[in-house]
């Protein structure tokens, strides 16, 4: 048993040296912040009962672990020396290692629950910390950082961080208590018998490190094309990927090529495999060697009567415990540097502060407010330091250079229950006047009032009770109808989502579907069409009655039938509140209160659809060319052309020049 205990105790080192030295050139050449270890021992803190309890198992455990092979050689030295009463103290003894055994077999439970205890409440925090602050996190800052390294900190670094206090504190605590009794216990019985068993150390450390060199390239490159079958995989089985693989015919090249970046990982999952065991073969043919070693010096020492019989069998397995922590601890910078990346990394995104923030002060809007009141607006979008991690976006440093300005000064008021739309060429600053609004952004210079409140000093919850936002490619997640529609009212009941899915024009659709209300959407909502997802995005809106809704081209890509059908659920949704319009469709918005014309950040002309016409400026000129085309034999509709039915024709081309598909069709 003790000598199993040894071999095991030996097998977990090597195992622990074999992941030291494959994350040993990714560690080195990362740079670990200062006062990252005080703020790990910080973030402990809740644990710290856990933690000394935890180690307090681990330095008993390490004692049982000598303790033992002692016990082994007293017996075989009663056994020896015979007498009288030496079966009694044999069975004493075999009672103590066995009473022994029994106590580890405890400490290793006790082990085992303060470990997982420790490393999933420290998971726990981790995540849901990175979580939360992610979502407060600006719009921009989606739009920069790579998914998957952003999925990655929140999974991979975690786990690493986790690992600091469970697999590597414990580790070091133990290796550094057994080296320590092994060695003095060693020494005080034969230091020339454990002089001699260390001399095949070296022999096995230094190739080792020349393994663990060519497992951190391997494993680095199969990281690599991990992560690339992965994005390939993410990519081709969405709905848009795989339709376009369809479309384009290239089933076969795509499973060719990924069947290619399969097979090196299958070679280097075989490479990998054989140096791993390789290097455990070694580590076990050391061991071996010296326990030879031991045995040979030893007994030719205990035949001379220089030692005991039972001081060669303790020295024996005594040297099993030596070499685990040995090798562990030639690495245990590694170990440590690991962890502590692992947390820097994960603090690096919880230190990026978020663009938006709710104000100490914050106010309520005034609950029902419909005024809305744009002074001196100017805004430009942040630069990438300022939103973004240049480990995020997998680039060196992050680009400093101020943007341009989008908004230039824009001013205007929308009255309690008024239509007031913007329209103007691509680029000109509609949709972003909108984010503004709902601060998906916050202003570069001026102030958004919603009821005389600036949007920077109201709280977020009124905020979003104030303004609904319908865009032209509205998000359903791929969960139920009702889980979709709640998550503008988390508390509505099934009669006040009926009520507002026949608002929305889209009741009768959910009731002939099999499951109602519990039918799964699919992912991003690609079960119904473009008509469809919109009614229901419109439905969720009047879930949550805002008392200011905006429309972000709302039925830019929608063909003629579900377009009309959205502009019914849209009179619903409109009636009594104020709305802001954003369309490319002028023919739309000619009954709007006021029309606002943006052109490069600034509104150039604001009045009534016939005033603005007769004026003879860019509205105008918009307006003509719009109807002008659409005459014009063309062979692709424009969604963001005038309607067909008011036009007279479904062929236009778009007010910035670019080609759109007939309406409905999928984009390619």
């Amino acid at each position: 048993m003790a000598g199993l205990g040894g071999g095991m105790g030996g097998m977990g080192g090597g195992w622990g040296m074999l992941r030291s030295m494959r994350d040993r050139d990714q560690v080195t050449t990362h740079r670990v912040n200062r006062g990252t270890a005080r703020r790990i021992v910080a973030f402990a803190g809740p644990y710290r009962r856990d933690i000394v309890v935890f180690l307090v198992t681990v330095v008993l455990a390490a004692g049982i672990g000598v303790a033992t092979p002692v016990l082994a050689g007293d017996v075989v030295n009663a056994i020896t020396a015979g007498g009288a009463d030496a079966g009694g103290t044999v069975v004493r003894l075999a009672l103590l290692i066995a009473a022994l055994a029994v106590v580890d077999a405890l400490l290793s439970l006790a082990q085992r629950w303060y470990s997982a205890r420790i490393g999933e409440g420290i998971i726990l925090d981790l995540r849901t910390r990175v979580y939360d602050h992610v979502q407060r996190m600006p719009l921009q800052f989606f739009t920069r950082t790579q998914t998957g390294a952003l999925v990655s900190r929140l999974n991979n670094d975690v786990l690493g961080a986790q690992r600091a206090f469970t697999s590597t504190l414990s580790g070091v605590v133990s290796n550094v208590i057994q080296l320590v009794l092994t060695a003095v216990v060693m020494f005080t019985l034969s230091w020339q018998i454990t002089a001699l068993s260390l001399v095949l150390l070296p022999i096995f450390i230094v190739p080792a490190r020349r393994v663990g060199r060519r497992l951190a390239e391997i494993t680095r490159e199969s990281y690599d094309l991990d992560a690339k079958m992965n994005a390939t995989m993410t990519e081709r089985f969405g709905v848009a990927g795989a339709l376009l693989v369809k479309l384009f015919g290239q089933p076969e090249a795509e499973a060719r090529r990924f069947g290619e970046r399969a097979d090196r990982v299958r070679e280097i999952g075989i490479q990998s495999a054989m140096y791993s065991r390789t290097f455990f073969v070694a580590m076990l043919l050391v061991a071996s060697l010296a326990q030879a070693l031991t045995y040979g010096l030893g007994g030719w020492l205990a035949v001379t009567g220089a030692v005991s019989a039972g001081t060669v069998v303790t020295l024996a397995l005594l040297l099993t415990r030596l070499y685990g922590p040995l090798t562990a601890l030639s690495n245990v910078r590694v170990d440590v540097m690991s962890a502590l990346v692992s947390f820097d990394r994960v603090f690096e995104v919880l230190d990026l502060v978020p663009a938006i923030a709710q104000r100490p002060d914050a106010v309520p809007v005034p609950a029902g407010t419909g005024r809305l009141e744009f002074r001196d607006v100017r805004f430009r979008y942040p630069t990438a330091a300022e939103v973004s991690l240049a480990s995020l976006e997998d680039v060196a440093t992050l680009d400093r250079r101020a943007t341009e300005p989008v908004l230039r000064g824009v001013s205007f008021t929308v009255e309690p229950g008024q239509l007031v739309a913007l329209v103007g060429p691509s680029g000109a600053g509609k949709s972003t006047t909108a984010m503004l609004i709902s601060r998906v952004y916050d202003v570069t210079d001026g102030s958004i009032r919603l009821g005389g409140v600036d949007v920077r000093d109201a709280t977020f919850d009124s905020l979003r009770d104030t303004v609904g936002v319908v865009t032209q490619d509205s998000h359903l997640f791929h969960e139920t109808i009702a889980e979709n529609l709640r998550y503008a009212k988390p508390d509505a009941t099934d009669e006040q989502l009926w009520t507002a899915l026949r608002g929305a024009q889209v009741a009768e659709l959910v009731q002939a579907l099999p499951d109602g209300l519990d039918t799964v959407v699919g992912e991003r909502g690609y079960r119904f069409s473009g008509g469809e997802k919109q009614r229901i995005a419109i439905a969720r809106l009047l879930l949550k009655a805002p008392s200011i809704v905006i429309l972000d081209e709302a039925t830019a890509h929608l063909d003629s039938e579900s377009e009309a059908a959205v502009q019914r659920a849209l009179s619903v949704a409109l009636a009594g509140r104020t709305a802001l319009v954003i369309a490319h469709r002028l023919s739309t918005v000619r009954d709007a209160d006021q029309i606002l014309v943006l052109d490069e950040g600034r509104i150039v002309e604001r009045g009534r659809h016939d005033e603005l016409i007769g004026t003879g400026g860019l509205y105008a000129e918009l307006y003509r060319t719009q109807f002008a085309v659409a005459d014009s034999p063309a062979p692709y509709r424009d969604d963001s052309g005038p309607d067909p039915v008011a036009a007279g024709s479904g062929r236009t081309f778009p007010i910035d020049g670019n080609l759109h598909p007939p309406a409905g069709s999928p984009t390619v």
